[in-house]
């Protein structure tokens, strides 16, 4: 079929747009990565945009590697990841699976009552004082148990069990399983795409976080990696990479660009092998069929 001048046009005006959304994203990357690789000296005397690195050392990424600080919050994230992650899928599964089910007592009420809170929430002194109040303070389950369900990703998940067809549970149900096993055995393994999803989801969240372990952290032999990185992004010289360690302010900038890349490349890498499932799962979940 031929395309008219104007199909054309816009294919054109569509290409340039998403050439400028690309640039916009990926250059600030660019400059992180090739402001934690530069001169020191030369990066501090720079007023450029950095599209190439200005000289070129690796002191930067010796000196965050030789800090135990930054191994210990890696062992942290990956812990609160992998565990969080896991408790996270199986919360939301058992939520979404139960209230998938159109002969659940009370699915509308419970429908209602999960949904309000993802406009209404306590705030952050409320969140604190439960949290206090249940002795999770200054310990690892304060990382895992206040996020268990996500409201947003619990509405996906329950909207994707909806496509599985009725009958194959109803067929189930008559060969006498129980419903953790039509959960495990028939449910899960035809849900791979918004597992795969959700997993990248509730990994990112907790990878990322912020908030949680500035508030319940206080012992730093639990802080994540992000903590870790505030500790040595707000130091205006390299005092935080530990004693005995003094290389001046200038090496001080590359060691905070460095630590950036190296508490955000991880993650990234994750992407890719996920990145098959992810538009499918995305759409699973937010289309009713």
């Amino acid at each position: 079929m031929k395309r008219s001048s104007g199909e054309h046009v816009f294919d054109f005006f569509n290409v340039i747009m998403l050439c400028c959304i690309i640039a916009v994203s990926f250059y600030p990357m660019l400059y992180v990565l090739n402001s934690s690789i530069s001169d020191p000296d030369q990066l501090l005397r720079s007023r450029s945009l950095m599209l190439l690195p200005e000289g070129f050392q690796l002191e930067a990424y010796k000196y965050v590697f030789q800090n135990p600080k930054i191994y210990n919050g890696y062992l942290n994230t990956l812990f609160y990841v992998l565990v969080g992650t896991l408790v996270n899928l199986l919360m939301t599964a058992f939520a979404a699976y139960a209230l998938s089910r159109m002969d659940l007592f009370g699915r509308k009420t419970f429908m209602q009552l999960i949904t309000f809170t993802m406009f209404f929430g306590g705030g952050m002194i409320p969140s604190f004082l439960l949290i206090q109040n249940l002795g999770l303070v200054d310990t690892r389950l304060a990382m895992i148990i206040p996020g268990a369900i996500s409201t947003f990703y619990f509405l996906i998940m329950k909207t994707s069990f909806e496509s599985i067809p009725i009958s194959l549970i109803e067929s189930a149900k008559l060969d006498g399983a129980h419903d953790f096993l039509i959960l495990f055995r028939i449910v899960l393994p035809l849900s791979k795409s918004i597992l795969a999803v959700m997993s990248l989801y509730y990994a990112v969240d907790h990878w990322n976080d912020y908030v949680g372990p500035m508030l319940y952290l206080r012992s730093q032999e639990l802080y994540p990696i992000q903590i870790v990185m505030r500790d040595i992004l707000i130091s205006s010289s390299t005092e935080s990479m530990g004693a005995g360690v003094d290389t001046g302010f200038a090496i001080g900038e590359n060691i905070k660009y460095a630590t950036i890349i190296i508490s955000t490349l991880p993650i990234m890498l994750v992407y890719p092998f996920i990145q098959k499932f992810f538009v499918q799962g995305a759409l699973i979940g937010a289309v009713k069929q």
